[in-house]
């Protein structure tokens, strides 16, 4: 194994607010949409995809993350809204939003696009989009009963599902199976 597909992210700490998402999730995909959606297990909120990249510069990210819990100390997300990208009328993405803690992600995000440029790695994935935290709920395959959907995002486009402390950061490993992509622990940060 010369590469690996691999992402930094931060997952959700506290259960119950997990669990809040789960339920919710779950009414989602009673509507009957033609959707993918991500597994219980896989629901994260991505700081940084990295892509397919040598394990030299994976050795050289591990070194950068190591850096954010000393410049970073835990810190609270509260997660409320739902929305798609590119928009409601033509979802692609379902997502539910970070309405706080939204600095301290864009900040740890900012510093290691930087220091990603200062190492020179250049097999990290770029991003074209501005960073706007998240967690990925579903991805759409076609608008079947995307007006059912709509509907849903009214009643639920501010929906409250609760904080939850960030204390570590992950570089996680993504293989990609036919049934959907699976998720391991890397590298872990903890943030005092």
């Amino acid at each position: 194994m010369s590469s690996i597909r691999a992402f930094i992210a931060v997952e959700i700490e506290n259960e119950s607010t997990l669990s809040n998402i789960v339920k919710w999730k779950k009414q989602l995909e009673s509507l009957g949409l033609d959707a993918k959606f991500v597994e219980d297990e896989n629901l994260h909120l991505t700081i940084r995809f990295l892509g397919e990249i040598s394990l030299s510069s994976l050795e050289q990210i591990k070194e950068i993350v190591n850096k954010v819990s000393q410049m970073t100390k835990s810190f609270e997300i509260k997660i409320a809204g739902f929305g798609a990208f590119p928009n409601i009328n033509k979802p692609r993405v379902l997502w539910i939003g970070v309405v706080e803690g939204f600095e301290n992600l864009a900040n740890i995000r900012k510093y290691i696009d930087t220091e990603i440029i200062r190492y020179g790695l250049r097999d990290v994935h770029k991003d074209q989009h501005e960073f706007s935290p998240h967690i990925t709920i579903a991805r759409l395959k076609s608008y079947r009963g995307v007006e059912k959907l709509q509907k849903y995002f009214i009643d639920y486009k501010d929906y409250f599902f609760g904080t939850s402390t960030v204390t570590q950061i992950k570089i996680k490993k993504s293989t990609l199976t036919p049934r959907g992509p699976i998720y391991s622990d890397i590298h872990i940060v903890k943030l005092l």
